[in-house]
């Protein structure tokens, strides 16, 4: 038999082989790996893509269940959006990927994938399909052109001691779960049965479980399909320009605690300039959280030593027109290690 492959991405554990000329059913059982966390990987220097692009290559080849897609950013240029089977297989991913081929990279935040059904056919002739499946935040059409949003399930069994069962329930309450079943296993344990949106558990769900229940919880889940729920897109601005690298989708609820947060993380991290730093967090139009970076700022008064107020105030005034000017023409260099600190929990 000869296959005539001439890649990998052609080949699919399952997959069924038979004569043209006699077709059978395929064998049952194998479904291709769905991926359910995505996040962006950019090298450190442009110049190293071309190595990335081919250590990914090779990785992927014995590890096929990790999806990889183009992807651009105005912040950190042109990297890759991968998709993993979990948060786990992430870490270990790019562990692999900095110790087996010496990549340095940049990894985004991990999100899902939600979907969105448009109206009218105008929009959906644009965008191809009236549901689109959303891996990219930046990416979410415009909140008037939207009919429904959809954001993913799990279903998850936690078992714990029964000594713990008033730390789950109010955990379980602040990740918007939906507590399904609580049933004894036997006299020392209780099993819940929750349904959680798949973005609530992501990052630190597990941490908290374990902290809460002093170690002794375990924690398991399955896909459970898609939910519509009130979504919106968070965007941070930094003197009114966008940071495409944090654009995140939120529940509506969620929305004005995360935009704080992330904020007073990047106030902490942006280095100070010369002149007013504005960094804002808004939906829709709408500010929800604002911090300000103060500038750097030198003594003009420092000469003056006594005699009319009206000198000062002159030598302060200058001042403030300078750095207002600054304001408009200064442009803000962000560190690229400024996204790391603020995207870690």
């Amino acid at each position: 038999m000869m296959a005539n492959i001439k890649s990998m991405t052609d080949v699919w554990i399952g997959d069924t082989l038979y004569h043209e000329k006699s077709p059978v059913e395929a064998l049952p059982g194998f479904k291709p790996a769905k991926p359910m966390v995505f996040a962006g990987i950019y090298p450190m220097d442009q110049s190293e893509y071309q190595s990335l692009k081919m250590a990914l290559e090779k990785l992927t080849m014995n590890d096929p269940s990790v999806s990889v897609s183009n992807d651009n950013s105005e912040a950190l240029g042109v990297g890759f959006r991968l998709g993993f089977l979990g948060l786990l297989h992430m870490d270990v991913f790019n562990q692999r990927l900095e110790q087996e081929y010496d990549a340095s990279v940049i990894p985004t935040a991990p999100n899902v994938s939600y979907k969105v059904k448009l109206k009218g056919d105008k929009n959906i002739k644009f965008y191809g399909a009236e549901e689109i499946i959303i891996l990219n935040p930046c990416k979410l059409p415009d909140p008037s052109i939207i009919e429904a949003q959809y954001e993913p399930m799990v279903y998850s069994t936690i078992i714990v001691p029964v000594d713990y069962i008033g730390d789950i329930n109010p955990l379980c309450m602040e990740r918007r779960g939906e507590i399904l079943d609580q049933s004894y296993i036997d006299d020392t344990r209780i099993m819940f049965k929750v349904i959680f949106p798949l973005n609530e558990i992501l990052i630190d769900f597990y941490d908290e479980l374990k902290s809460v229940s002093s170690g002794y919880a375990s924690f398991d889940y399955e896909d459970h399909g898609y939910q519509e729920s009130d979504l919106v897109k968070i965007i941070y601005l930094l003197n009114g320009k966008e940071l495409d690298e944090l654009t995140m989708i939120s529940h509506i609820t969620k929305a004005r605690q995360k935009g704080r947060e992330i904020v007073e993380k990047l106030c902490k991290s942006i280095p100070r300039q010369l002149f007013k730093v504005s960094v804002q967090a808004c939906v829709g139009g709408k500010v929800l959280a604002r911090e300000d970076i103060q500038p750097y700022r030198k003594d003009v008064t420092a000469k003056c030593y006594g005699g009319d107020i009206s000198r000062k105030n002159k030598l302060l005034k200058r001042q403030a027109e300078g750095k207002k000017k600054m304001r408009m023409i200064g442009k803000i260099s962000v560190p690229k290690d400024v996204f790391i600190k603020v995207l870690t929990k």
